[in-house]
């Protein structure tokens, strides 16, 4: 029976060596060198992740949470190094989803009765 573990991890390690990894990280370096961008995105960041964990925990944020995370928003969809990041993270993304479909076929199958 295969280690699935060792499988995940090989599969980590490949994913380092794809085309759309290295964009990604490429993207990242470059909002780290633009320094009022990275310090918007990681506001941004900071607000999600609070608000995230509020809802986690079952506390409702107010009108002006969300409006604070919305004015960020704002703001940084104009800055171009996190345009740029943003869209890597689509591409990524993309290619995260079909592996987990494929990942996923077995057990798919299974409710299909197959």
């Amino acid at each position: 029976m295969a280690n699935i573990y060792d499988s995940a991890n090989q599969m980590a390690k490949d994913l380092e060596t794809t085309q759309q990894y290295q964009d990604l990280k490429k993207a990242f370096d470059m909002l780290k060198l633009d320094q009022v961008a990275y310090a918007l995105f990681q506001q941004f960041q900071q607000k999600q992740m609070e608000l995230q964990q509020m809802q986690m925990q079952g506390q409702q944020f107010s009108e002006d949470d969300l409006k604070s995370l919305q004015d960020l928003g704002d703001k940084m969809k104009d800055i171009q190094p996190i345009q740029d990041l943003m869209a890597k993270e689509q591409q990524l993304s993309m290619m995260m989803d079909e592996l987990n479909q494929i990942i996923s076929e077995p057990i798919v199958k299974i409710y299909r009765g197959e």
